[in-house]
C-alpha cells in the first residue's frame, strides 16, 4: 500500500514538473519569436520618424529656394530700375556748377565772338562725356536725370535736357568714385582747362552723399521689340 502511494507521488511529481517545463519551453519560444517583432516596430518608429524629418527638410528647402528666387527677382527688379534712371539715387561723387564767363557786356562786345565766352551744349557734354568715361553710375544736369534717351542740345538762349530748357549756371552731379570722377575732369589739356581758356567759371566740389532724383519722363518704345535670337544665329 506504501508502495503504491510512493508511485502515485512520484508519477504525480512527473507529471507537475512535465508541465512545468512545456510551459518554461512555450514561454521561451514566445520570448523569442516577440523579441524580432519589437525590433521591427522600433525600426518601424524610427523610419518613421526620419520620413517626417526629411519631408520638414524638403519644405524648408524649397522655401529657401523660393525665397532665394524672390530675392534675386528684387534684386534684378531694383537694377533694372537703377539702369533706366526710374529711381532716385545718392551715394559719393562730385556736384559741379558750370556758369559763362565773368566778362562784362563791353569786353563781350569788344571780343571776336562773344559766343565763345558763353556755356553751350557741347561743353556740357564734354563734361558729361569725362564723367561717364570715368566710371558715373548716375548724372544729372539741372536736376534732369540723364538716361540713355536724354538729349542735351541748344534751344536759343537755353540748353534743353529731357525736352525741359534751362539757363545758367548749370550743375551737373555725378554719382561714382570721387578720385576717378575729379581727375576725368580736371587732367591737364582736358575739359576744364578748356573752360577756363574763356573765363566760363567752373567749380567742382566732392561729396561723400550726392543725391540724384530719378528720371521724370515715361520711356516708351515704339518701334523697338524684344530680339528672340542673336544676330549670330540668324
Amino acid at each position: 500500500m506504501h508502495i503504491e502511494r510512493g508511485r502515485l507521488s512520484i508519477a504525480c511529481v512527473c507529471m507537475v514538473l512535465g508541465f512545468m517545463l512545456a510551459v518554461q519551453f512555450r514561454t521561451t519560444q514566445d520570448i523569442k519569436s516577440a523579441a524580432p517583432l519589437q525590433r521591427v516596430e522600433v525600426l518601424t518608429e524610427r523610419l518613421q520618424a526620419l520620413e517626417s524629418e526629411n519631408e520638414d527638410l524638403r519644405s524648408e528647402l524649397q522655401e529657401l529656394k523660393g525665397s532665394t528666387a524672390a530675392g534675386k527677382d528684387c534684386k534684378l527688379s531694383e537694377d533694372m530700375l537703377m539702369l533706366s534712371g526710374s529711381m532716385a539715387l545718392e551715394g559719393p561723387g562730385v556736384i559741379i556748377t558750370i556758369d559763362d564767363s565773368s566778362k562784362g557786356a563791353q569786353e563781350l562786345k569788344k571780343a571776336d565772338d562773344p559766343n565763345l565766352y558763353l556755356v553751350h551744349d557741347e561743353d556740357l557734354l564734354k563734361v558729361v562725356n569725362e564723367l561717364r568715361a570715368a566710371g558715373a553710375e548716375a548724372i544729372s544736369l539741372n536736376g534732369q536725370r540723364l538716361t540713355a534717351n536724354s538729349e542735351i542740345r541748344c534751344a536759343g538762349p537755353t540748353v534743353s535736357v529731357n525736352n525741359v530748357r534751362s539757363a545758367p549756371p548749370f550743375e551737373i552731379r555725378a554719382i561714382g568714385n570721387i578720385k576717378d570722377l575729379e581727375n576725368a575732369v580736371n587732367m591737364r589739356g582736358g575739359v576744364a582747362d578748356t573752360l577756363k581758356v574763356w573765363g566760363i567759371h567752373m567749380e567742382l566740389a566732392s561729396s561723400g552723399k550726392v543725391w540724384i532724383p530719378a528720371y521724370k519722363n515715361v520711356m516708351r518704345y515704339k518701334y523697338a521689340t524684344a530680339a528672340v535670337e542673336q544676330e549670330g544665329e540668324k
